[in-house]
């Protein structure tokens, strides 16, 4: 892979669970999604991430994929 404009972060949210989502990575060939949810409660049962803390983790494994 090269080329920094082939790797995405793209946020996915439902209306169906508020305040909760992914940010998906998008690779050329594949997807890697880091799930959160705001909802202090319900992330403690679901052992995710809130968002801003999904978000740096996206931003950190998209810039190593950026670098390969």
């Amino acid at each position: 892979m090269t080329g920094g404009d082939s790797v995405r972060i793209i946020k996915r949210t439902t209306d169906r669970i508020p305040d909760s989502g992914s940010f998906e990575v998008k690779l050329p060939d594949k997807s890697f999604y880091f799930y959160w949810d705001d909802n202090p409660g319900r992330r403690s049962v679901r052992q995710v991430d809130d968002s801003h803390q999904a978000l740096e983790k996206a931003k950190s494994f998209a810039r190593g994929h950026r670098l390969e």
